[in-house]
């Protein structure tokens, strides 16, 4: 029989209606107002810090929608705008910097919904409002940092080889080594040939020197290095800023895009996401006066430093540790109350220290802190210039070998010794970074892109379901209904994908969705009236209409599929946005426009009698 859709095949469409129908529906509901606290450094979530954001609330009297306790944080929901700013700075002068207290947007999805895990489309920037960070990488320090990490590796392997040099130092994409004697520096070539991966040996005998020179392929991996690593540090930071939902992506050769949803403290996110904080572990230079080294004559292997006590300390060149090694830091008192910060380190970084320590005990060990400011100049290749800034924080005497576990003192205020433990917990940058663009999207201008692109989606679904139903009648009745089912699986569809953001581009997507998802339509119905105008019965003409158009229709949306996977394989930001939406569309409407109405079509007309079909 033509036309007559199997039983399973009209409840696979019911089935995929109802589902996206389901997931959709959170949307709905709409947002609140909200502020989120969590826990940070040394604090914890408890009933008493719930009495006393109930009582900060009460005394600014502001009646919240709720206050609970959720995953070990604190979800106050606020009715406007002005009682979320107005609750948010309240909270956080009662609870102190030990705790995050962060402007968000909660969901008012119902708790039926929500265990069934249907969720709200996440919304861009544009549309929720927040900030947006455009960060460039230096990569001359991150290139510096490792040809310092092999300076030291070198001299290292030639001391424990028992093979004596001058010197081992760095100059610029080289690390120079000057052997004491010919026979040093045959055995120098001979252990260094072809040891390290990356570098390239140029021989110099007539000068008894070595130069390793970093390959344009090891010089691509470290800047691509760098900005992965930088990456990684960033969206630590921000999870210490407790933002849901943030983007933190990479940007051309050299630049990092951060986007933090729903925060409006752009200072305190600035101060976190810009600091370039590490630390470095190194002996004091006992040897030598400091006296002298204020005077020019820093003697070889030292470096003099300030400190932050007053004075200037000496210390070697030779790095114990880096802040590399890190993977806690929490800031707290010692015996005497003075503040300090325990920092735990990995495997390897332990070892380090250990080895460094054992047979140093009595010695001074000096923590220097690097921290790299802009200078708000640039070289000759456009690129932001740095300054790198060193102090000594501390210098204590070691008193037994040390290890994983260890704490530095000499902190000026608590204050300090929580950012500095909250950024060496977040992670040491690779190399410094520096913000070049900065902007802010306010929640009210957010709510004002979402009435705009809604009305825009409004009119032209309107406007496309006026000309179906004067130009197709019954049939262009149908296609509406296709219509709007295709809008319901693309909310649908975007809320169920975790990692699908809905942009002002991507709405601008959706309209053109809404004109595209008619196309197939419009060559069925065509077609079919071109199969009634050559004498087929009607039952023949919808069947060979469909048939024949499916070729058509499939070239056409796969053409245009193939454009939406290019644009969101090398896009960004809102390009991506739009392609994404762009690709669920066309998928959508493909299922809806031949599936979709054809089971309509089939359930109205199909296996019927009809002696005229009016298309």
């Amino acid at each position: 029989m033509l036309n007559k859709f199997p039983l399973w095949k009209n409840l696979l469409v019911v089935v995929v209606i109802a589902v996206a129908a389901l997931f959709a529906l959170p949307n709905l509901y709409g947002e609140d107002y909200a502020v989120q606290i969590s826990a940070s450094r040394n604090a914890t979530i408890d009933m008493t810090t719930l009495g006393k954001v109930e009582d900060v609330l009460t005394e600014q009297g502001i009646e919240p929608k709720s206050v609970a306790m959720q995953d070990e944080q604190i979800m106050v929901r606020l009715t406007n705008d002005s009682d979320q700013l107005t609750a948010r700075d309240a909270i956080l002068r009662e609870l102190g910097t030990n705790y995050v207290v962060a402007l968000n947007l909660a969901p008012a999805t119902p708790d039926w919904l929500d265990s069934i895990g249907a969720t709200p489309m996440k919304l861009g920037l544009d549309l929720r409002g927040g900030v947006h960070f455009l960060m460039e990488v230096d990569m001359q320090e991150a290139i510096r940092k490792i040809q310092n990490q092999m300076r030291d590796t070198v001299r290292t392997e030639l001391r424990e080889e028992r093979i004596r040099y001058t010197s081992v130092e760095r100059s610029d994409n080289e690390v120079v080594v000057t052997l004491r004697t010919a026979e040093d520096y045959a055995a120098a070539e001979d252990y260094v040939d072809n040891r390290y991966n990356g570098y390239t040996l140029i021989e110099e005998p007539e000068t008894r020197q070595l130069r390793l020179r970093m390959t344009d392929a090891k010089l691509q991996e470290t800047q691509n290095y760098a900005v992965s690593q930088n990456i990684t540090i960033l969206r630590n930071r921000v999870n210490e800023l407790g933002v849901a939902e943030p983007l933190v992506q990479r940007q051309g050769a050299d630049r990092i895009v951060v986007q933090l949803p729903g925060v409006q403290d752009t200072a305190r996110a600035k101060e976190i996401l810009g600091a370039t904080a590490t630390l470095e572990f190194r002996f004091v230079d006992n040897e030598n006066s400091v006296r002298d080294a204020e005077m020019g004559r820093v003697p070889f292997g030292s470096e003099l430093f300030p400190s932050r006590s007053g004075g200037n300390v000496l210390l070697e060149q030779d790095v114990i540790l880096t802040g590399d090694h890190i993977v806690n830091a929490t800031s707290g008192f010692d015996e005497n109350q003075r503040p300090q910060v325990s920092i735990s380190l990995d495997g390897p970084g332990g070892d380090l220290m250990s080895l460094a320590t054992r047979d140093n005990i009595g010695e001074p060990m000096a923590t220097l802190f690097i921290e790299f400011k802009a200078t708000g100049e640039r070289d000759a290749d456009g690129k932001i210039i740095f300054e790198r800034h060193s102090e000594v924080i501390n210098v204590a005497t070691i008193q037994a070998r040390l290890g994983s576990n260890f704490r530095i003192t000499g902190i000026s205020s608590q204050q300090e010794a929580q950012n500095l433990a909250l950024l060496l917990r977040a992670g040491a940058l690779i190399a410094p970074i520096q913000i070049v663009e900065e902007r802010t999207v306010g929640p009210s201008l957010g709510q004002e892109n979402i009435n705009m692109g809604i009305q825009a989606i409004v009119w032209g679904f309107v406007l496309v379901l006026a000309f179906m139903v004067m130009y197709y009648k019954k049939f262009g009745m149908v296609a509406n209904i296709a219509l709007a089912t295709n809008l319901v699986l693309i909310v649908g569809v975007m809320s169920m994908i975790p990692g699908a953001t809905l942009t002002l581009p991507g709405m601008a997507g959706i309209v053109l969705t809404v004109g595209m998802a008619v196309d197939a339509n419009v060559l069925i119905f065509e077609r079919i009236r071109e199969e009634i105008k050559a004498k087929r019965s009607p039952q023949q003409a919808i069947h060979h209409g469909y048939d024949s158009a499916l070729s058509t229709i499939a070239d056409a949306n796969i053409t245009t599929l193939i454009a939406a996977v290019i644009l969101f394989s090398i896009g960004t930001g809102p390009v991506k946005g739009f392609a994404v939406t762009l690709m669920i569309g066309i998928l959508t409407s493909m299922f809806t426009s031949i599936v979709g109405t054809r089971a309509i079509i089939n359930a109205v007309w199909g296996g019927k009698r009809i002696d005229k079909l009016s298309v």
